[in-house]
């Protein structure tokens, strides 16, 4: 790789910020970002419509004078099981999946403060008038292409950039800036090969069979898009295979070979919220991360009553600086609901009557959504 002072200060500064990987890439128009507009024209964005931005095609439009960009990943895995063995270890009350990038703070807040911090130092390194902008999922830019062209990984069958040494449990963000800065890949450097070989255990164990082929996702399929972008009725033929996901879904990551020795993070940022369990309800006050006690609730492996139960000013409350909130109180408690819906093993018998109450309340909420998931949901449990 390219060893030039300058890139290798930008790498050193961004390791001292606690971001686990970290490359520069000038910005160019990327062979991937031509595959977009056939992905969006097969309607595979669903109701995402800000894929569609133009800019997200041609870098150069995000920014006057861009130069470069540094691409900075932060890892997120801690030591709880996979969603694929935790389900099996709900106890006696029906439990749901959030994924593992939502159990703690927003990630979209910890990214941007440290790509902040690594903005505010370039000027210490590069005397020149410049200016710098970062994105973390957060607007019109493909960060997983930049961050394949920096060097930091390949992008897999799953759609999701892979790392040999940390897998896939990692956030990106980005720093697009007008510096021109020595790319991380010299001249005569490629991306990392594919190392996906001839495995195809994420596309085998997509419940919704989202990936339709290799490298190629529809969106409309994934049981994340269902569970936080899809605003409306989940499609009934969906609800089966979601089984008990209310948020996210990390199967096609959980089965991948290269998460087996995925390192586990030291940022307490990501670690699971933990509540006080009280008898008048959830309190939205945090209690320091831990593991959930018999008088508390956590988001790895939520209960699915409580889940159903929240009202939307709780909701508001104890979701704030969660990446949860993106899916909305009405959103949650629908996925709760088919979540419900598909526990009828697991159902406790002293449960059964208290959330055949719950549901048949909900399914006279004025949400429509809500209404329908929790019809469904008693039809099958009853």
């Amino acid at each position: 790789m390219n060893s030039t002072s300058e890139t290798a200060w930008i790498v050193e500064r961004a390791t001292t910020l606690g971001f686990d990987l970290c490359g520069v890439v000038r910005a160019e128009n990327f062979p991937e970002l031509e595959l977009t507009t056939e992905w969006l024209a097969r309607g595979y964005a669903g109701e995402m419509k800000y894929l569609s931005d133009e800019r997200r095609a041609s870098p150069q439009s995000v920014m006057t004078g861009l130069g470069s960009a540094i691409v900075c990943a932060l890892n997120y895995n801690f030591s709880e099981p996979r969603s694929i063995d935790a389900l099996q270890l709900e106890g006696t009350e029906p439990r749901g999946w959030i994924s593992r990038y939502a159990w703690g703070q927003d990630y979209h807040e910890v990214l941007q403060q440290k790509l902040r911090s690594l903005a505010s130092c370039l000027p210490e390194r590069f005397a020149e008038p410049h200016e710098a902008r970062i994105y973390a999922d957060t607007g019109p830019v493909h960060e997983r292409v930049f961050a394949k062209h920096a060097g930091l990984g390949w992008l897999g069958k799953n759609t999701l950039l892979l790392n040999a040494k940390l897998g896939s449990w990692f956030f990106l963000g980005v720093i697009l800036t007008t510096l021109d800065i020595p790319p991380t890949l010299g001249p005569a450097e490629s991306p990392p090969p594919d190392l996906c070989g001839s495995c195809t255990k994420c596309i085998d164990a997509c419940p919704t069979g989202a990936l339709v082929e290799p490298y190629v996702m529809d969106a409309r399929l994934c049981i994340s898009y269902l569970t936080i972008e899809l605003r409306g009725s989940i499609p009934e033929a969906l609800r089966e295979p979601m089984d008990r996901h209310v948020f996210g879904c990390d199967i096609c990551q959980d089965v991948c070979p290269w998460n087996r020795r995925s390192p586990i993070t030291e940022a307490k940022e990501f670690q699971p919220r933990v509540f006080p369990r009280l008898a008048e309800g959830p309190s939205p006050e945090l209690a320091a991360p831990a593991t959930a006690g018999a008088d508390e609730e956590s988001l790895f492996l939520p209960r699915l009553e409580w889940l159903a139960a929240l009202n939307e000013e709780q909701f508001r409350a104890m979701f704030s600086g969660s990446p949860v909130k993106r899916t909305k109180w009405r959103g949650l408690v629908r996925n709760a609901c088919i979540a419900l819906g598909n526990s009828a093993p697991a159902l406790d018998s002293r449960r059964y009557e208290s959330i055949c109450t719950l549901l048949t309340r909900l399914s006279s909420s004025s949400e429509p959504a809500i209404a329908e998931s929790a019809q469904w949901a008693l039809s099958r449990i009853q």
